[in-house]
Formats: structure tokens, C-alpha cells, sequence
């Protein structure tokens, strides 16, 4: 009985346990992007707050989307405990580099844990993390072309708004 306990999971401890660190990474970008989406808010630019709010829901998905992984693989996942998320920011474009840095951050997790999964021998993994991978290519592109918009328009004067204002075709189109 025992050896067929140890059959229960198809994924290796390795592997279980940086998903599962990984399923912490997403549920810190949700927060994260909520934060974000609060302090655009208060700010007064709606655009940009809507465009937070919708990370932070993408984030939970993508988490979720982990999670679900590990339990149908046998695994046991974890729920994360999510601590020191900022709630004021230093400046508009502040957020969208951080937001640049934090996705350049998650892109390089998911590389990590593919090539886990390659010396592990675990393709099945491996090809679950390729939708991921692809996903990042994404959210990487817009976060670099919303910077764009800092570097065309200016902040100054009435710029915050005609960037909040511009964004919205940046970050929404071809949804």
C-alpha cells in the first residue's frame, strides 16, 4: 500500500514544490496589480485602474490555473500567504516600470521551471508551462508599449491624463 501512496502523485516533490512557489508568484503579482489598480483609482485615472484591476484578475487566473494543475496531477497544492504589498506608489510611470520589472521577473520563473522540468524529465509539466511562456511574451509587450506612451506624451501638464486616456488601445485591443 505504501508504494502505491508514493504513486499517488505524478509529479515529483521537486517539481510540486516550485509550482507551488510559483502559484506565490502569481498570487503576489494579483495583489500586487490590485494595489496598483487602488492608487491609479485615487488618482483619478480610471484607464489605467481598469487596467490594473483586469492584471490582477489575470494573475489569479493564472494562479489558479496552477493550482488546478497540481491537484490533477496528484500533487498537493498550496495556498499562498501573500504579505508586503505596497499601497502608495511613487508616481504613475513608477507602476508601469514595476509593472515591466515584475513581469520580466514572472517570465524568468516560468523559463526556470521549464528547464526544471526538461532535466527532470518532465514534459508533461513542461508542455503545460508553454501556454504560460506565451502569455508572458504578452504581458511583457504591453507593459513595454504603455511605457511608450511616457516617452511620446510627457506627464507633465495634462500629460497623466492623455496617457491614461491612450492606454486603453494599447492594453485592450484585440480583446
Amino acid at each position: 500500500m505504501k508504494d502505491l501512496l508514493k504513486l499517488k502523485s505524478s509529479l515529483s516533490e521537486e517539481i510540486e514544490n516550485i509550482l507551488n512557489a510559483q502559484i506565490k508568484v502569481e498570487a503576489h503579482s494579483s495583489s500586487l496589480y490590485l494595489a496598483m489598480s487602488a492608487w491609479c483609482d485615487d488618482q483619478g485615472l480610471d484607464n489605467a485602474s481598469k487596467f490594473f484591476a483586469k492584471q490582477s484578475d489575470e494573475e489569479r487566473q493564472h494562479m489558479l490555473k496552477i493550482f488546478n494543475y497540481i491537484s490533477n496531477r496528484g500533487g498537493k497544492p498550496i495556498s499562498p500567504e501573500v504579505t508586503n504589498i505596497p499601497t502608495d506608489f511613487e508616481s504613475f510611470r513608477g507602476i508601469f516600470e514595476q509593472t515591466l520589472e515584475q513581469e520580466m521577473f514572472v517570465t524568468e520563473q516560468f523559463n526556470n521551471i521549464a528547464a526544471r522540468c526538461q532535466q527532470a524529465n518532465d514534459y508533461v509539466t513542461f508542455n503545460f508551462l508553454s501556454w504560460f511562456l506565451e502569455e508572458q511574451v504578452e504581458e511583457e509587450y504591453i507593459a513595454r508599449r504603455i511605457l511608450e506612451l511616457f516617452d511620446v506624451i510627457g506627464e507633465e501638464g495634462t500629460g497623466r491624463w492623455e496617457i491614461d486616456r491612450h492606454l486603453v488601445k494599447v492594453a485592450f485591443d484585440g480583446e
